[in-house]
């Protein structure tokens, strides 16, 4: 079992012409791989009729919809965070209610607020009530602020995290830019903040900073839009951890942080 905890799909109203060659192509690098899961999202209509980090309500609705449909195409490989935006308070509970209740099984929460933003509360509130983690949009330590976006860095997400011991939180792609040696001493003492090992990012020793600051139960495998380099991740931590805590990273700790039966072996 391999559960890819931080995949993206693409619909008819993104950007790109060739979103079924895609999509279709990310299934296929998963076989490859051995990805058993996709757990995945679609933000909005990733900058097309609104903006990629700051997403209409009819943007998301429909993306949310169409990943529901993806699920349902392929109940044994795909699973789907629904996606809200924060800033429509009412609205975005709302989605999160039907998307749960349809099928989803965790929130996807990008760059639109804060992570250390009270508005941020009554999601965790939810999250913690329907037992579903967040991932949450991360970047690597902030030194400033970036256009189209309101990036949160890992600090901000451990403020949220300590204010909502019940929710788990994957501190998204720690390879996906920025500072991850500043990112892991801020985590460490969250027991509910969780690595997403995604992003392009492949340093030497960056797996070895992971495992050294929250060890291999709170590490989850995750290729977010660059598949080549989960893969050349993956293949490293084969020849890190014993097989006992490679399985902890492939797939155990994804089970334990979803809801049960989220997953086939689960």
């Amino acid at each position: 079992m391999l559960i890819d905890v931080h995949a993206h799909f693409l619909h008819d109203r993104t950007p790109r012409a060739d979103w079924r060659e895609r999509n279709a192509s990310r299934l296929r690098a998963g076989e490859r791989v051995g990805i058993s899961i996709h757990v995945a999202s679609i933000l909005g209509s990733w900058g097309l009729t609104s903006p990629i980090y700051f997403p209409s309500l009819p943007d998301l609705r429909y993306a949310n919809d169409y990943l529901l449909a993806l699920q349902r195409e392929h109940p044994h490989r795909i699973r789907g965070y629904v996606t809200v935006n924060p800033n429509y308070p009412p609205e975005a509970l709302g989605e999160i209610r039907r998307c749960l209740d349809a099928g989803m099984i965790g929130i996807k929460l990008a760059a639109s607020r804060r992570a250390s933003d009270p508005l941020l509360d009554p999601i965790c509130r939810v999250a913690a009530a329907r037992g579903v983690p967040i991932l949450h949009h991360i970047w690597q330590y902030r030194r400033r602020d970036y256009p189209g976006q309101e990036a949160s860095d890992a600090g901000e997400l451990c403020e949220l995290a300590a204010r909502h011991p019940g929710v788990r939180f994957l501190l998204a792609h720690i390879g996906g830019g920025g500072d991850w040696l500043h990112s892991l001493p801020e985590i460490r003492p969250l027991p509910n903040i969780f690595v997403d090992l995604s992003g392009s990012g492949v340093d030497g020793g960056m797996l070895e900073a992971c495992l050294d600051a929250v060890g291999p139960a709170r590490l989850l495998f995750g290729t977010d839009l660059t598949m080549d380099t989960g893969w050349a991740k993956l293949s490293y931590l084969e020849r890190l951890l014993p097989p006992r805590d490679l399985e902890l990273v492939r797939w155990k700790n994804a089970a334990s942080i979803f809801p049960r039966g989220a997953f086939p072996a689960d």
